[in-house]
C-alpha cells in the first residue's frame, strides 16, 4: 500500500469514528436482567444493555460486586436498579465512581418502596410499567430526537403487559382466599394480586435474611404441609437453603403441589412470557385435585 493511500484510509477512518461512536447507541447498564429486558423494549435499536445479574443459578442475594462490576458501570450513561436494599452493591459503585452525565433509575423509589419492604418489586408488573414510563423519559431527555419512538415503546410495552393483567384477574377469580405457602417472599406481590392466602411469612423472611428460621416457624410449616393446610408450596428454586430444599421434600411426599419461581429472568425470554409461564404452573397447580 501507498503511503498516500494508507493516508487517505487513516482520515477516513478518522472522520467516521464519531458516527460509529453515535450508532452504538446509549449504554444502559440494569442490575438485574429484567430491567435489562425492560431497556431493551424501550430503548429499542438505541440502546446498548449490559445486565450484571442474569444468572439464573445465582442466587443475588449472595451475590458479591468485583472489578468487573465497576468497569461495566463506567460507562453507562443510563443505570437501572431495584433499590428496597435488594442491590446495595449497585448503590455503592456509584456513589464511589459519580459520573455527573449518567442518570439513575431506582425502581422502588418510583413506587414508594423503601428498605425493609418485601424488595422483590418486578413481581408486580405496575412496577415495570412505571421503570419503562420513566426510562422512556430519560432516553428522550438524552437522544431528544428519537423521542417518539421512545415513546412508543414504553406504551407498546404497557399493551404488552394487558395479557398478564387478563390472567392475574382470571386467577384471582378462581382461587381468591386460597392458602399457600412460600419458602421466600419472591412472588409476594404476585401472590397479594393473586388474592391468596399466604402463611408462613416469619419464615420466608429468615430465609430471604439468610437467617436460621426458628424451630417453631419450621414446625408451623411442616404442619401445614402434612396436614394439607395449603393447597400449593412455592420456593425460589434459586436458592440452595437446605431446609427449603427438605420442606419441598416434605410438600411432595404429601402430594402439595411445589411450583419453583425465579429471581433472575430465564434465558430467551422476556418479562412477559417469564411471568405468564410462572402463572400458568401456578395455576395448574391450584386447580390439581387434591389427592
Amino acid at each position: 500500500m501507498s503511503l498516500k493511500s494508507a493516508l487517505l484510509i487513516g482520515a477516513l477512518a478518522a472522520v467516521a469514528l464519531p458516527a460509529a461512536a453515535s450508532a452504538a447507541g446509549i449504554d444502559v447498564v440494569a442490575a438485574e436482567n429484567f430491567y435489562g429486558d425492560l431497556a431493551r423494549q424501550v430503548g429499542g435499536k438505541y440502546v446498548n444493555v449490559t445486565s450484571i445479574l442474569s444468572n439464573p443459578d445465582q442466587d443475588p442475594h449472595l451475590f458479591e460486586a468485583d472489578p468487573s462490576t465497576a468497569r461495566k458501570l463506567k460507562a453507562a450513561k443510563v443505570t437501572i436498579q431495584n433499590g428496597a436494599d435488594y442491590d446495595p452493591w449497585m448503590e455503592k459503585l456509584l456513589k464511589a465512581d459519580p459520573s455527573p452525565g449518567r442518570v439513575e433509575i431506582v425502581a422502588a423509589d418510583l413506587v414508594g418502596k423503601k428498605a425493609g419492604d418485601n424488595p422483590h418489586l418486578w413481581y408486580d408488573p405496575a412496577t415495570m410499567e412505571a421503570v419503562a414510563k420513566d426510562l422512556a423519559a430519560k432516553l428522550s431527555a438524552i437522544e431528544p430526537a428519537h423521542k417518539a419512538e421512545f415513546e412508543h415503546n414504553a406504551e407498546a410495552f404497557d399493551a404488552s403487559i394487558k395479557p398478564l393483567d387478563a390472567k392475574i384477574a382470571a386467577m384471582k377469580g378462581k382461587f381468591s382466599g386460597t392458602p399457600v405457602t412460600a419458602s421466600e417472599p419472591v412472588f409476594g406481590y404476585m401472590a397479594g394480586l393473586l388474592g391468596l392466602d399466604m402463611h408462613n411469612e416469619a419464615f420466608q423472611l429468615a430465609v430471604m435474611n439468610n437467617t436460621e428460621p426458628s424451630a417453631s416457624d419450621v414446625a408451623k410449616f411442616e404442619d401445614d404441609l402434612k396436614d394439607h393446610k395449603v393447597k400449593v408450596m412455592i420456593y425460589n428454586g434459586q436458592a440452595d437453603d437446605k431446609a427449603v430444599k427438605r420442606l419441598v421434600g416434605i410438600a411432595k411426599e404429601d402430594h402439595i403441589p411445589v411450583v419453583a419461581v425465579s429471581e433472575t429472568e430465564p434465558a430467551g425470554t422476556t418479562y412477559q412470557s417469564w411471568m405468564l409461564k410462572q402463572l400458568d404452573a401456578l395455576d395448574r397447580a391450584l386447580s390439581a385435585k387434591s389427592s
